[in-house]
């Protein structure tokens, strides 16, 4: 039986409009109709994340920036991972020295240092996430998003790093040439203990503390609701939901998912398009019932 599911955002509940479907959010109240709590697990940062679900009236409990954050359906801060202040500052170094843009999230913002940056490269993200999408339309979708309304430009980064009432929970960096553009820098940040490099397209690179990963923070959340591992599942697809989707008692991979990700998980859904998480909320419920 399954009692608790976390689900990514990114294409995985969002279809490619960056939207939850009616078909998705009248699932995910279903299933908790049903007494499957619903847990959102995103690289994104608590406030964006929040803004994004309230307007598909949906109530959930969250994994925010991969893992650093948890926090129940209540609002209540349950667990926290940060990065650790020279670490990050020699990440910092590292990325602005090989000229890649980059943002640092906090608890409670997103920072750039180029808003304009910011939604180019977010466009790539989308076009890699949604086959079939032009960059036009992925630049249009991007430049409107409630995401880069709510991101905070700041001229230096350093100004994080000196403020003792800021915690850094991850460092995001871009490059539209893919996974190949970020090997040498990947292979330095290995170097360093107590990170972790995770991605959540081939445009991207998260850098997290090593216990800020979605499977960890599940699987710490699930002991506190006092659940099985078999009694949990997890829906993702890309390599930032790997961790969770191996953790997890079910695994399951979206249609659109990437070849590591389907071979890992134990079932596949519908792609984002498809409203592939409502598709297996229902599974998960008729098989509860049985």
């Amino acid at each position: 039986m399954i009692k608790l599911v976390a689900c990514d955002l990114d294409g995985t509940l969002f279809n490619s409009d960056m939207i939850i479907s009616k078909e998705n959010a009248n699932a995910i109240h279903q299933a908790q109709e049903n007494g499957i709590e619903f847990l959102v697990a995103t690289g994104r940062a608590p406030k964006e994340s929040q803004l994004l679900l309230k307007d598909a009236d949906i109530h959930t409990g969250f994994i925010n920036l991969n893992g650093a954050l948890v926090f129940d359906k209540d609002g209540n801060l349950r667990v926290k991972h940060v990065i650790d202040k020279k670490k990050a500052k020699q990440v910092i170094d590292l990325l602005h020295q090989n000229h890649f843009y980059f943002e640092i999230i906090t608890q409670d913002n997103v920072y750039t240092e180029n808003l304009n940056s910011r939604i180019s490269n977010v466009a790539h993200v989308m076009v890699d996430l949604n086959p079939g999408m032009t960059f036009k339309q992925a630049v249009a979708i991007s430049a409107g998003s409630k995401s880069i309304m709510n991101m905070s430009q700041i001229n230096n980064f350093n100004e994080l790093i000196n403020n003792p009432d800021q915690e850094i929970m991850k460092i995001i960096a871009f490059d539209s040439r893919g996974h190949e553009a970020f090997k040498d820098i990947i292979n330095n940040i290995n170097k360093m203990r107590d990170l972790v490099v995770t991605s959540s397209s081939a445009s991207n690179i998260e850098i997290n503390n090593i216990n800020a990963q979605k499977g960890i923070a599940l699987l710490e959340y699930a002991k506190e609701k006092s659940l099985k591992r078999e009694e949990v599942a997890a829906i993702g697809d890309n390599l930032n939901d790997e961790s969770m989707i191996r953790n997890a008692g079910t695994g399951v991979a979206m249609g659109n998912a990437v070849p590591a990700i389907k071979e890992l998980a134990q079932v596949e859904t519908k792609t984002n398009n498809e409203n592939g998480v409502a598709y297996i909320l229902h599974k998960f419920i008729e098989d509860n019932a049985n």
